[in-house]
């Protein structure tokens, strides 16, 4: 069985505590190193190289969002998930921007962190239920006119045409030539600006907007 690496970084020793217990009872998971400050895990994430890095957003040195920006552009290959005690929708739509491919509130860490561990191991975006309704509200905040591929860039939505048509990330990061997580993130960027977090919601978006026949 191929292990985890993870990372964590959380300025509470608390908090980093119950992580660690929650995490180490997976026999795939591997903890290879943490910290309570941001400054100090860009430099060990940097050197320890993990498949995941799990960041709380507020710490001394750098805060999560800065140290996820910082990751996607010296170490890409290592997916973001982000843990905050709140979920405010400019936090959420600030780390997607940033590349993160994860972001949950603490209080429901012990049920969801290993699958959201799970989910972004295997590629894919995680958001807790109380970050997608937080980003759904946001959207509905906007105006009531409902989502419109206006908001979308090219990149975007030749992104959105190639998830309706069927496509995996696998082949749409070789069409476009493209990194996997660069995909990922557009598709998240893409589900936080629609305000739909489902692969058949985004179809039904691009067959109403003309962006695909089927």
């Amino acid at each position: 069985m191929t292990s985890t690496h993870l990372y964590l970084a959380d300025d509470h020793q608390i908090m980093r505590d119950g992580l660690r217990l929650v995490l180490t009872r997976e026999a795939d998971f591997t903890i290879v190193g943490e910290s309570g400050d941001g400054a100090v895990a860009l430099t060990e994430i940097e050197a320890l190289n993990p498949d995941i890095a799990v960041l709380d957003v507020e710490m001394p040195g750098l805060n999560g969002i800065e140290l996820a920006e910082q990751l996607h552009q010296r170490r890409p290959a290592v997916r973001v998930l982000i843990l905050s005690a709140h979920a405010e929708a400019s936090f959420v739509q600030e780390a997607l921007r940033v590349g993160v491919m994860g972001f949950m509130v603490k209080s429901s860490a012990a049920l969801d962190l290993v699958r959201a561990i799970r989910t972004i191991r295997s590629g894919a975006t995680f958001f807790c239920p109380h970050v997608s309704t937080v980003l759904a509200e946001e959207l509905r905040r906007r105006g009531s006119e409902g989502p419109s591929q206006a908001h979308l860039s090219e990149r975007e939505i030749e992104i959105l045409r190639r998830i309706a048509d069927g496509q995996s990330t696998k082949e749409i990061a070789f069409a476009l030539g493209l990194s996997g997580r660069t995909v990922e993130a557009h598709r998240a960027h893409l589900m936080s600006k629609l305000g739909i977090f489902s692969a058949a919601g985004l179809t039904k978006f691009a067959l109403r907007e003309g962006l695909t026949t089927l």
